[in-house]
């Protein structure tokens, strides 16, 4: 396992460092999900959709009713959380690069726990759009089929039906 030590929002009322558990397991076998999407429109709209509680929940809102028009809520700093698909997806943000990249600390709510994985979104321009080039890493074992399928469900088609 490797040990991500991270300083919650300074807005926070305590300073207090959290440790939290990233599975290492399956990245160090080489056991990645990668992923590359497009869409028609600026990189800032798929940075900001993916940042922000309100469009994230309405891209997802318009592909899966299961869901409610409030489910996701993202506080978009690095350090600051994020509790998806009215709380199935838990994480933090580990790093932001405006308009070209995010990196998470991320974990299914069944998972053991304390356990996370890593999702990083690369973000560029590319033929009047955007692509988005995905890496998911530190998952479980035996969970890439069910993560890919996932990724490319809940996040990629819904945010193509979304921008439409």
């Amino acid at each position: 396992m490797i040990f991500i030590f991270m300083q919650t929002p300074a807005r926070a009322q305590t300073k207090n460092m959290m440790t939290e558990k990233v599975n290492n397991a399956d990245s160090a076998k080489g056991i990645t999900i990668h992923q590359s999407a497009w869409f028609k429109v600026a990189p800032s709209r798929v940075y900001g959709t993916l940042l922000s509680s309100a469009a994230f929940s309405a891209s997802t809102k318009k592909s899966f009713d299961m869901f409610t028009a409030s489910s996701a809520k993202i506080d978009s700093v690095v350090g600051g959380t994020l509790s998806l698909f009215d709380g199935h997806i838990t994480g933090r943000i580990l790093e932001l690069v405006p308009d070209q990249r995010i990196v998470e600390a991320w974990r299914v709510v069944d998972w053991p726990a304390g356990v996370y994985s890593i999702a990083r979104f690369d973000i560029s321009a590319e033929s009047g759009g955007t692509r988005v080039i995905f890496e998911h890493v530190g998952f479980p074992e035996g969970l890439k089929e069910h993560l890919s399928i996932g990724w490319q469900q809940h996040y990629w088609d819904a945010m193509t039906k979304y921008f439409q």
